[in-house]
């Protein structure tokens, strides 16, 4: 049970706020197949939600020694083609968000509770799925709301804080922009192991994951949690019963 007033909301973006069905891991996959490098679905899936060059240094350093010039120049080459498959797609394919994303996002606003997105993609995806969106309605160049009428109140990437999950890095930049310094006051929700070791790193009042993104319940469970939640649309309800003064705003 938490004893004080939720201030911030931090959510991923793919699979939790913006529905992915499966569309990154198959870029990824693709990317790899496309320039040699021979990674295991699985073990790709089970990496979604860390920054994405990390996952292509981790899978390469796997095949050969990291310490050479050829591995450098393969994860140069993997991730590089990776980028051009993810932006194609999000420039092209449907972006929707996830159910309840919306809802959720006003009854936070009605509340005056400030909703961060972070996400394990650069800038430039980033950017797009915004953009595509009409998230970015109101930000600054720092990606920062700048009236009222913005949808989301800060938008986060490894680029700007140097580190992604499943460092709290994100979590703790986006605490000290808002000066908030009591991390029970901050809700963690992803869809991803790294999401929650992340929120668990933060210390956070509330860390949360939905099942109905890129991981399911069995997948989740056994990393650090407070309540997994079936969809979006349960978590309005989930802050109101484990935070009853920010209901009652």
């Amino acid at each position: 049970m938490l004893t004080n007033e939720i201030e911030m909301v931090v959510f991923d973006m793919a699979g939790t706020t913006v529905r992915d069905q499966s569309e990154v891991e198959h870029c990824f996959y693709q990317a790899a197949v496309e320039t040699g490098l021979d990674a295991d679905k699985d073990q790709i899936k089970a990496m979604q939600g860390l920054p994405k060059l990390e996952v292509v240094q981790t899978l390469w350093a796997e095949k050969m020694d990291a310490t050479t010039t050829a591995y450098q120049e393969k994860v140069t080459t993997t991730y590089d083609h990776f980028r051009h498959v993810l932006e194609t797609h999000y420039q092209t394919a449907e972006v929707v968000p996830t159910e309840g994303a919306l809802a959720t996002f006003a009854w936070l606003r009605e509340r005056n509770i400030k909703i961060v997105l972070t996400t394990g993609f650069y800038r430039k995806v980033a950017n797009i799925i915004l953009d595509r969106l009409g998230w970015n309605t109101e930000l600054d160049e720092n990606f920062r709301a700048i009236s009222t009428d913005a949808i989301i109140d800060f938008s986060l990437t490894p680029d700007e804080t140097g580190t992604g999950r499943p460092h709290p890095a994100m979590i703790l930049y986006a605490m000290e922009t808002f000066g908030i310094t009591d991390p029970k006051r901050v809700v963690k929700i992803g869809d991803t192991p790294a999401d929650l070791q992340a929120g668990a790193a933060a210390g956070v009042g509330l860390n949360l994951a939905v099942t109905n993104g890129t991981h399911t319940e069995e997948a989740l469970k056994a990393y650090p949690h407070d309540i997994l939640l079936s969809s979006m649309t349960l978590l309005p309800e989930t802050i109101t019963k484990h935070s009853p003064a920010s209901a009652a705003k």
